[in-house]
């Protein structure tokens, strides 16, 4: 986790900025902290997933000082990574859970997490996950609309309980990002339109009685790479959120997560002083730089501030391992084709996501060949990268597709009736199965 280092020593490769993640070739070999992944693959099959303990706790941590100027807590964002022992490492580190489901909320609790530190987001919320959040006692409903907000009055009013709310506003900043992760935009589903909180938290304090407006809520989207909209929302906000301060007496502000990661850098090795050189504003966003911009902005509100990351804590502390099954020449491109699909990590397909690929084995030379690597499912989408330059590896040779520990398990399916892979948890020189590999029998369990 130490000084920046190539994935490639002596040969073209991917740079890898020092503490971004505890993934490194050593003797030849790609590691997880002290872990040989080709042993990994060897004993456990692939695909696998493959997540290092220090590398979440370290973005967390560091997020988490980068916010000391003010009272925060650092609210993970479940739906990036729900499994229950990563939960459990950041229970344990003292992490509050930003939830969006009935499902996750359960997840936090058998985790060893604290329901009064959860918040609980999304457009969607049902009676009975509604019901069960309020038993459990959680810290705040964010919600997403007047319609709700009266819904959840009703609910909390059946039930002889006040459900603590924020109203999650749509400032109409544009985030910049993937069109299917912006969420701060007017033509979004999420949140209410800006210009509307301040009735619209009138009307609850006069007409729900079973509501007490605890905060504010909002998020402009996921994976931004630039500091200045978060700036941009904040300076947006400040206005608005000292004036419900002021009437209804919040106690808090969620800021949102959405922190980027590095997905990609490639260039030639040996290439340290390139990255400490290039200006700042063309460098992939850090804690401290969020953290020096965004303080300064809020620490004399007096508000507890809560901030929601996913992705730049697990994003980079996870791979997925797979075997290469064949390769196939035809007389347009050649494919390598794997055996890991997009049902075990559907973000290529989905997002256009850019996930590296690079060899267990460290390649012998820089030479590369432009191929696709794609898996098994019958999707003509079912593919990984497309007329990118890589390292040759051969059947039976085993890759990472590297930054895949946010959105790829979680999202993973049993499409064309695949088994789900297993998924591996390293602190230092352990390696522990966090969860087994499904079976064919557990394919129909439950059916009739």
């Amino acid at each position: 986790m130490g000084g920046a280092s190539s994935l490639y020593p002596g040969a073209a490769g991917v740079y890898v900025p020092a503490a971004m993640h505890g993934f490194s070739y050593k003797n030849g070999s790609l590691y997880c902290e002290d872990v040989e992944l080709a042993g990994l693959a060897e004993e456990h099959g692939t695909p696998l997933y493959v997540y290092s303990a220090a590398t979440i706790l370290d973005h967390f941590r560091k997020l988490d000082a980068a916010m000391a100027g003010v009272e925060h807590e650092v609210a993970y964002a479940v739906k990036a990574n729900s499994n229950l022992s990563v939960l459990r490492l950041l229970a344990n580190e003292g992490a509050g859970f930003d939830i969006v489901s009935g499902g996750e909320l359960f997840r936090v609790i058998k985790a060893g997490g604290d329901p009064a530190h959860c918040t609980f987001a999304g457009v969607g919320k049902t009676r009975e996950e509604i019901v069960y959040a309020l038993e459990q006692g959680i810290y705040s409903f964010n919600v997403e609309s007047e319609e709700e907000l009266r819904y959840l009055n009703q609910v909390a009013g059946e039930l002889g309980m006040v459900a603590p709310a924020a109203v999650r506003v749509n400032p109409n900043v544009d985030a910049k990002t993937h069109k299917y992760i912006s969420t701060g935009k007017s033509e979004n589903k999420f949140g209410v339109d800006f210009e509307a909180i301040d009735s619209l938290y009138d009307r609850a304090a006069a007409e729900l009685p079973h509501i007490k407006l605890r905060g504010l809520q909002m998020h402009i989207g996921s994976q931004l790479t630039s500091v200045s909209p978060f700036v941009e929302a904040v300076e947006k906000v400040l206005p608005l959120v000292k004036g419900l301060k002021e009437r209804h007496g919040i106690e808090f502000w969620s800021i949102g997560g959405g922190i980027g990661i590095v997905y990609k850098e490639s260039f030639e090795s040996g290439a340290e002083e390139w990255w400490t050189s290039k200006p700042e504003a063309e460098r992939p966003l850090t804690p401290e730089l969020y953290g020096r911009e965004i303080v300064p902005r809020i620490k004399d509100l007096g508000l507890r501030i809560l901030l929601e990351p996913g992705r730049f804590i697990v994003g980079n502390a996870g791979v997925l391992v797979t075997r290469c099954l064949y390769e196939k020449k035809g007389s347009a491109k050649t494919f390598k084709i794997v055996d890991a699909g997009m049902n075990d990590l559907i973000r290529p397909a989905l997002y256009e996501g850019h996930h590296e690929i690079v060899p267990l084995k460290a390649p012998a030379t820089a030479e590369k060949h432009v191929v696709d690597v794609v898996g098994p499912i019958c999707e003509s989408g079912d593919f990984f990268c497309q007329n990118r330059e890589l390292p040759d590896f051969q059947p039976g040779d085993h890759v990472a597709l590297m930054s895949a520990g946010a959105y790829g398990f979680v999202m993973a399916s049993n499409y064309n009736s695949r088994p789900l892979p297993a998924e591996i948890l390293v602190e230092g020189d352990t390696a522990t199965v966090v969860r087994r590999r499904q079976t064919l029998e557990d394919l129909i369990e439950g059916e009739l």
